[in-house]
């Protein structure tokens, strides 16, 4: 992992961290622009604000557009602690976003490498460049933990 990858991916395992800390599945998700720098970071907030759309990743390209006040981040990157489902590989695809790094796989509800594959659809139409496996065991370790403790 290089030292643009290590920053961002650090900053949004510990949006997931917060996220499990208040009850919500650990996920953070990070946004930057070109040069590096922080538009935006969320965990989820499904369960706070009830709303099943307030998934890390929605939250944050939300965030970032915003900031930006455009809706295309197509020189932005997109750092997630978990492999985006297919609501949010939809949302990473309309937004345009350059670059998408995920840490764990998610083979059960994972939309990238899993199930639908959603840039691989003849029907998308932006594909960003895709990087899973980002810091995958600390991201894993923090779901199977959250997980079991609940159980």
């Amino acid at each position: 992992m290089s030292r643009a990858e290590e920053g961002p991916m650090a900053l949004a395992l510990a949006e997931a961290e917060r996220a499990a800390l208040r009850g919500e599945v650990p996920v953070g998700a990070v946004v930057v622009d070109a040069a590096g720098g922080v538009l935006a970071r969320s965990g989820n907030r499904t369960e706070e604000l009830a709303d099943p759309t307030a998934h890390a990743e929605m939250l944050a390209l939300r965030a970032a557009a915003a900031a930006r006040g455009a809706a295309r981040l197509d020189d932005c990157d997109l750092y997630v602690t978990l492999e985006p489902c297919a609501m949010c590989a939809a949302a990473v695809s309309f937004a345009r976003i350059r670059r998408l790094y995920f840490a764990a796989y998610d083979e059960k509800g994972g939309a990238v490498e899993h199930g639908p594959r959603f840039f691989q659809q003849p029907t998308c139409h932006h594909r960003p460049e895709v990087y899973g496996g980002i810091e995958e065991r600390r991201a894993g370790a923090l779901l199977k933990r959250f997980f079991q403790e609940r159980r």
